[in-house]
C-alpha cells in the first residue's frame, strides 16, 4: 500500500463489540485475570501495555517499515531509553551539531554515569571512521540537524556503524517517515519526538523508538519503557493516532510552504544565510535529494549586521516583529513558529547568535512571506 493509505489505516480496526469505525480509548490501568491467574486478553497493567498504546505502536511500525516499536511520554524519554540501554564504559559517536537537548542529556546525565562519547562531523565519513573505538556501541545521527539543517548520509553512516559492530540510531523527528525511511537505508533504530509532526497540532507530548528488528538491544529499550514507566497516556496515544491519519497531506503542505519561504529569504538583502536542504546552494542538497522524498518544513536563517545593529540584535528584532509567526518553542504544528535559538539554549549553544529557526506551518505561503517581509523591513526603534 501507498503511505497515504497506511497512514489512514495503520493501527486501526473496526471495534468488534460495537462496530465503531474509530478505535476506542482504553483508559483502564489494570486488567482482569482469569480464574487460573492468566490474562486471556493479553494485558496486565497499563505501564506494561495498553490496547491504545499497542495500536499506536503498530501504526508506527507500519509507517516506518519496522518490526517493533516502543512509545514514550516524550521525545526526550525515547532518546534517553536508547542511551540508557547502553552499558557503563560504552562509547558513542554523536554529531557535532547534535540537538541541544540530546547533547545536554548525554553530557549531564550519561557521562557521570560512565558513558564516553565523541562529537564528530557526520557529513565526513573519514572523520567518523577515525573516531570509532573498540568499545563504540552506538552511532547517533540526526538529519536534517537542529538548527543548522546539516544532512547526513544515513546509508553511509549505517554501513560504517555495522562495520564496527555498532548500532546506528537516527533521530528522524524532522523528516518523519513520509520524507525519510531511515530503516530502509540501514539504520537499526529510528527515534521520533512524536510531539512534533506526527501529532501535528501542538497539543500532545510523546516519543517513540522503532526498530528494524527485534534485537537484544531493542529488548533493553522495551524493558526500560515498561520498567521505568515513561509511557504515554491512552488519550495521548489516541491523539497521536488521529494526527497520523493526516500526516502525508500535512507534510506536503509543510514542504511546499517551506520551499517558498526559503526562496524568498535566500534573495533578501538582510539575510546572510538560509539553511534549507531544498535550496541548490545548500551543501547537503544532493544527498538530501537522493535519500529524502522532499525537504521538510523546517528552515533557519541568519540575519546580517547593519550600521546600527549586530546580526543578533537584528534577529531578535525580526522575531519580535512577526504577526503570523508565533515566537515559541517547538515545531511541526499547523501554525508557523519562529525562535531565536541562541537565547533559548544559552552560552553553551552552537547555534549562531544571529540565527532564527522557523517551523513553517500550513498558512498560505504568501501570508507567511508577507509577514517575514514586513518584519525584516520594520524600522529600527529610536532609543
Amino acid at each position: 500500500m501507498k503511505i497515504e493509505t497506511i497512514a489512514v489505516h495503520a493501527g486501526k480496526g473496526i471495534d468488534p463489540s460495537t462496530g465503531a469505525v474509530m478505535p476506542p480509548i482504553h483508559l483502564s490501568t489494570t486488567f482482569e485475570r482469569a480464574a487460573d491467574g492468566t490474562y486471556p486478553g493479553g494485558y496486565t497493567y497499563i505501564r506494561s501495555e495498553n490496547p491504545t498504546r499497542r495500536a499506536l505502536e503498530d501504526a508506527l511500525v507500519a509507517l516506518e517499515g519496522g518490526v517493533c516499536a516502543a512509545t514514550f511520554s516524550s521525545g526526550m524519554a525515547a532518546i534517553m531509553s536508547v542511551f540508557q540501554a547502553l552499558r557503563t564504559g560504552d562509547h558513542v559517536l554523536i554529531p557535532d551539531d547534535i540537538y541541544f537537548g540530546t547533547g545536554k542529556l548525554v553530557n549531564e546525565l550519561f557521562v557521570p554515569w560512565g558513558l564516553a562519547y565523541t562529537e564528530v562531523d557526520m557529513t565526513d565519513h573519514a572523520a567518523v571512521r577515525a573516531a570509532i573505538r573498540p568499545n563504540t556501541k552506538l552511532i547517533w545521527i540526526e538529519t536534517p540537524s537542529n538548527p543548522l539543517l546539516k544532512i547526513t548520509d544515513v546509508a553511509g553512516i549505517a554501513a560504517i556503524a555495522h562495520e564496527a559492530g555498532a548500532i546506528c540510531a537516527c533521530d528522524s523527528t524532522w523528516p518523519t517517515p513520509l520524507l525519510l525511511r531511515t530503516l530502509e537505508l540501514g539504520a537499526d533504530l529510528t527515534v521520533h519526538a512524536t510531539t512534533k509532526y506526527l501529532a501535528g497540532h501542538s497539543d500532545v507530548l510523546g516519543g517513540a523508538v522503532i526498530a528494524k528488528e527485534n534485537s537484544d538491544f531493542f529488548e533493553r529499550v522495551r524493558f526500560i519503557q515498561r520498567t521505568g514507566g515513561a509511557v504515554p497516556s491512552p488519550f495521548d496515544c489516541w491523539l497521536l493516532l488521529r494526527g497520523i491519519r493526516t500526516l502525508p497531506y500535512r507534510m506536503r503542505a509543510h514542504c511546499e510552504n517551506a520551499r517558498k519561504v526559503a526562496e524568498f529569504l535566500a534573495n533578501h538583502p538582510k539575510v546572510c544565510t538560509v539553511h534549507y536542504p531544498g535550496l541548490a546552494s545548500h551543501p547537503g542538497h544532493e544527498i538530501a535529494a537522493e535519500q529524502m522524498k522532499d525537504f521538510g518544513g523546517m528552515l533557519s536563517f541568519e540575519l546580517c549586521p547593519d550600521e546600527l545593529r549586530t546580526g543578533r540584535e537584528n534577529a531578535q528584532r525580526v522575531a519580535g516583529q512577526t504577526k503570523i509567526f508565533t515566537q515559541a518553542t517547538s515545531l511541526g504544528g499547523v501554525e508557523s513558529l519562529i525562535e531565536h535559538r541562541f537565547s533559548i539554549e544559552g552560552p553553551t549553544t552552537k547555534a549562531p547568535d544571529n540565527l532564527l529557526r522557523c517551523s513553517i506551518g500550513l498558512e498560505h505561503p504568501d501570508d507567511l512571506i508577507a509577514d517575514l517581509a514586513q518584519a525584516l523591513a520594520a524600522p529600527v526603534p529610536v532609543e
